[in-house]
């Protein structure tokens, strides 16, 4: 007996096929020709380019099918005919509609472009063909655009209205209701932390006094993933080994104003480390692998030490050429001892050479400006440790936004592969402007027009014109870093410096100087230094009798109104930072010494000292910390005194902020400000990148700065350290370096002059 439920399908294949016979069932001819209709907004044309037959050739049912399937496929069409006229084609179609404007209303939490995007990919967009079965996408794709920032009571209602010449305009009105919020976030299970410790480490929170900026109280899946993650970590970080999260429930509110989430965990028992070992192919020195190791036995067992211990042993293989070096660490887990012992199993693969090193990106630096900054050379083994070290020199030299260095596989080797070196060029020629403001209506502007690497050689130029009521600066330096193929630098430096303090606390005096500098560099490790130079320097002094103090006075008399003077300077570096220009790491050590020698008429020295420390922890990794110290003594010898031109000062930017600038130290009895021959300045700063804004050349940070300046004939005592605190914004901005501080002083004494506003555009030379 035949099936009965068969019947209604067979019926409707039945009815389908009759619909069809009209436009299949001619008897085969020879088209002459072929007549298109009921084309309204495309072409003739068009249908032509789809129609697999032609004049002249023969048609039968096959091609008719075929003919039919084509322009279907199209998707131009939502009904398609064909006819016998004679021996004419006849191509009846009923076009779709297009899609010819789109507008949204209501949106107020996304732009209409970006909500545009997101009909884009769901198929709805202006110019393309309207097909109502993606309504319903784009419907869902606003609404999860608009869930994905917590408005989960969002409304969308779709209105298509026909215009003339088969077209459509669409209207999404959208409701967007009121915000859904995170009420509570519950967590179950949790025993040896309290629930308070461990919500700190999620994003995701409760409604706070700064989550209006943040938006971390408005629920999404990918925060609490990461945050799933947050809280594995910081047990399997603390020796809980076999800590699980054993459920999720989020729950929304009827209202969807409020969202609910608990989270049930098992922490267990804390496990310790037991004996570790290596196994595999040990290349590499048990002993010195075992140095590498973030851990001991006994220790409380950390996934994120064993993580950073297979780091080292891998970038250690890298170093010899290992690039493919895979550590695997297997554990041996006895639960009732609560002890994890680990065998890191080494297999380091094939020792891999550079083929070629090839440079991207550079259209006006020479590729050898660049390639003499690698350390990674061509046919030679990888080493992971020359490739960053190569990307940080880069760096270093500032004439580039962003450096990368990829290291594809050369294809169809197992032991080969290429350097790809691609930098980004930026502007360095600058015309920098100093500008020095401060409460006592004090303007200076300074000006210098620069090119760090004129013609794309690498070798700097500067001119610096300075015309303030303080300083008035006229130099012209030039500087070839690369003087010899072994890197020592040589610069030449012009100038005449003209100032006048009469307008500033430190007591009155006036000097012009010229003079001619020739300066070495010379490399002597890959982060060390040495500095050697001479400058000849002849300076015209001009006192004011009834204003000057007795003991510049006194000078003048000894030494008379004009003194030459030949300076030799000696100096030493060891800088380790990763960047000159947004440092976020390494030390600085800068040692400098400036003598006056015969046969020049001044017998004086002046040693200072520099140390910076910057860290940024791998958790925030946002937050930078820098530590600066810098120190300074002078005196002269030969029964000569210390020029008072030569003195230091302190106070105001690049020392102590929210102190007028050069206004600490020993002051005359008319209260201005003489100097001292030493010096001792340090800062704290906290580093961090400005919210929003992903160029790096833009950081905020917090800081507090001491110091201060003594007289020959004053001790030195911390007592006696002015300090102050405050916040400010650095930008390294197309036209120089930009520079805003707003500091409090809270350790200060009467007379002081303070100076909470700070600013400078440029450098102040």
């Amino acid at each position: 007996m035949k099936n009965p439920r068969l019947l209604p399908l067979r019926l409707a294949v039945a009815c389908a096929l009759a619909a069809a016979l009209p436009a299949l069932a001619f008897q085969p001819f020879v088209i002459k020709d072929i007549r298109v209709e009921g084309v309204q907004r495309t072409e003739a044309g068009t249908v032509f380019t789809y129609l697999p037959v032609k004049v002249g050739e023969r048609i039968d049912d096959e091609k008719a099918a075929a003919s039919l399937k084509a322009l279907y496929a199209t998707g131009f069409y939502s009904d398609v005919r064909l006819e016998a006229d004679g021996d004419v084609l006849v191509v009846s179609v009923q076009e779709r509609p297009a899609i010819a404007s789109i507008d949204i209303e209501g949106a107020k939490e996304f732009t209409k472009d970006n909500l545009k995007d997101g009909l884009k990919q769901a198929g709805i967009s202006e110019s393309k063909i309207y097909d109502k079965s993606l309504l319903d996408r784009a419907e869902k794709e606003l609404k999860r655009q608009y869930t994905s920032r917590g408005f989960y009571s969002s409304k969308v209602r779709t209105t298509v209205t026909p215009l003339e010449r088969n077209r459509v305009s669409l209207r999404f009105d959208i409701d967007e209701g009121e915000i859904t919020r995170i009420a509570d976030i519950n967590i179950i299970g949790a025993k040896d932390f309290s629930e308070r410790q461990l919500l700190r480490q999620m994003q995701l929170t409760t409604p706070g006094w700064l989550t209006w900026i943040t938006k971390d109280d408005q629920y999404s899946k990918q925060k609490l993933t990461a945050d799933l993650e947050s809280l594995r970590s910081y047990y399997l970080n603390r020796g809980y080994l076999e800590f699980s999260i054993d459920s999720t429930q989020v729950s929304i509110t009827p209202d969807r104003e409020k969202i609910y989430i608990t989270i049930a965990i098992t922490e267990g028992p804390v496990y310790r480390l037991g004996e570790l070992k290596f196994g595999g192919d040990l290349i590499v020195p048990e002993r010195e692998l075992r140095s590498l190791l973030a851990m001991k036995p006994g220790d409380t067992f950390s996934r994120e030490r064993i993580i950073d211990s297979v780091k080292r042993i891998t970038d250690r293989l890298g170093n010899d050429g290992y690039s493919f070096a895979n550590v695997n660490p297997v554990p041996d887990v006895d639960r009732d001892k609560r002890v994890a012992g680990f065998t890191f199993f080494v297999d380091p693969g094939r020792r891999v050479y550079v083929r070629k090193v090839n440079v991207v990106g550079n259209a006006r630096t020479q590729d050898e400006v660049i390639r003499r900054e690698l350390r990674q050379l061509e046919d030679s083994f990888y080493s992971l440790e020359k490739i960053a070290r190569s990307k940080e020199r880069l760096q270093r030299t500032g004439y580039f936004s962003d450096v990368s260095i990829e290291t594809p596989a050369v294809p169809g080797t197992a032991d080969q592969v290429d350097v790809v070196v691609t930098v980004t060029e930026k502007n360095t020629g600058s015309l920098n402007f100093g500008v020095g403001y401060s409460q006592a209506d004090r303007l200076s502007v300074s000006a210098s027009i620069s090119q760090a690497n004129i013609f794309g050689s690498g070798n700097q130029l500067a001119f610096q014109v300075n015309n303030g009521s303080i300083n008035k600066v006229y130099s012209l330096t030039y500087i070839d870093p690369y003087w010899t193929i072994d890197g020592i630098a040589a610069g030449v430096d012009l100038f005449r410096r003209d100032v006048d303090t009469s307008s500033l606390v430190l007591s009155s005096y006036q000097t012009t100087s010229t003079g001619v500098g020739l300066n070495f560099g010379i490399p002597v490790t890959e982060y060390d230094t040495v500095r050697a130079g001479a400058t000849v320097e002849s300076t015209k002094l001009k006192l004011d009798p009834t204003t000057s103090p007795p003991r510049y006075l006194d000078f003048v008399n000894r030494f008379g109104e004009r003194t030459d003077t030949l300076r030799a300077n000696l100096g030493y570096s060891r800088d380790t930072r990763d960047s000159l220009t947004y440092p976020t790491k390494g030390w600085l050590t800068d040692v400098g010494l400036e003598v006056g020698v015969p046969p020049g008429d001044l017998k004086y020295y002046r040693w200072s000292m520099q140390e910076q420390y910057l860290w940024t922890p791998e958790w925030p990794g946002w937050l930078t910390l820098l530590a600066n110290a810098e120190f300074g003594y002078a005196n002269g010898y030969g029964g000569k005194p210390l020029p008072f031109f030569k003195n230091f000062y302190a106070g105001g930017v690049g020392s102590v902020r929210g102190f007028e600038a050069a206004s600490l130290g020993p002051r005359d009895l008319n209260g201005d400000v003489l100097g001292g021959n030493r010096r001792a300045v340090a800062n704290l700063e906290f580093l961090f990148p400005m919210p929003g804004i992903k160029d790096k050349s833009v950081r905020l940070s917090a800081f507090v700065d001491a110091g201060n300046v003594w007289g020959s004939d004053q001790k030195v005592s911390f007592g006696d350290l002015r300090a102050a605190t405050g916040v400010a914004v650095s930008w390294d901005s197309p036209v120089g370096p930009l520079k805003f501080s707003f500091a409090f002083p809270f350790r200060k004494v009467d007379g002081d002059k303070l100076e909470r506003f700070q600013f400078q555009l440029g450098r102040i030379f």
